[in-house]
């Protein structure tokens, strides 16, 4: 897994803050600009296909309990993307491991970098993207070795474990950096 590549391969790199796309409010899940929706008319108990590229964004700025926010926030993405209420077992655990992974990043944000700034999740019908914006000057890493009976410690190996790939964007003469992961859609 990578953790200096900005993109996972044949990827078509970060969701980009430039195209009109304004921060959603701590407490809107609206999609950004050029999102598409899903089917709101499928048959109950049948998971709308979303159709293209679904993007999300939370601001996290200066805002307090961003853990359950941001969690609360994905749930809600994934109940607008079909993921939820899961179908199947195996539907449950992929939305399962994407709330966890954004856990994980948000919390790294907090306890290693100045706090994460902002949430981004996005979703095409094969891979969901999430992206933790900080301030951080920091480079995440899982630790090595990986110790699993001590306390602390095991975010980026949880990330690292769940996720097909991850990595870091940082844009030069900005401070801070965007931690991306990447899982892939439920069959």
């Amino acid at each position: 897994m990578s953790t200096t590549r900005p993109c996972s391969p044949g990827d078509r790199g970060p969701e980009s803050g430039d195209g009109g796309a304004s921060a959603v409010s701590a407490r809107s899940a609206a999609p950004v600009d050029g999102a598409t929706s899903v089917d709101s008319a499928a048959p109950v108990g049948a998971a709308p296909v979303p159709v293209g590229r679904q993007a999300r964004r939370l601001s996290l700025d200066g805002e307090s309990g961003v853990v359950p926010l941001a969690r609360d926030f994905a749930r809600q993405a994934l109940y607008a993307w079909g993921w939820l209420p899961a179908a199947s077992a195996d539907r449950r655990a992929a939305a399962e491991d994407v709330l966890l992974v954004v856990s994980e990043l948000v919390t790294n944000a907090c306890l290693h970098a100045e706090g994460p700034d902002e949430l981004r999740i996005s979703c095409d019908n094969k891979v969901l993207r999430i992206e933790v914006s900080d301030r951080g000057a920091g480079q995440p890493a899982p630790r090595t070795p990986h110790r699993a009976g001590r306390p602390g410690g095991h975010g980026m190996f949880i990330v690292q474990r769940l996720c097909l790939d991850w990595g870091v964007v940082r844009t030069p003469g900005v401070a801070g950096k965007t931690v991306w992961a990447e899982l892939g859609a439920p069959a």
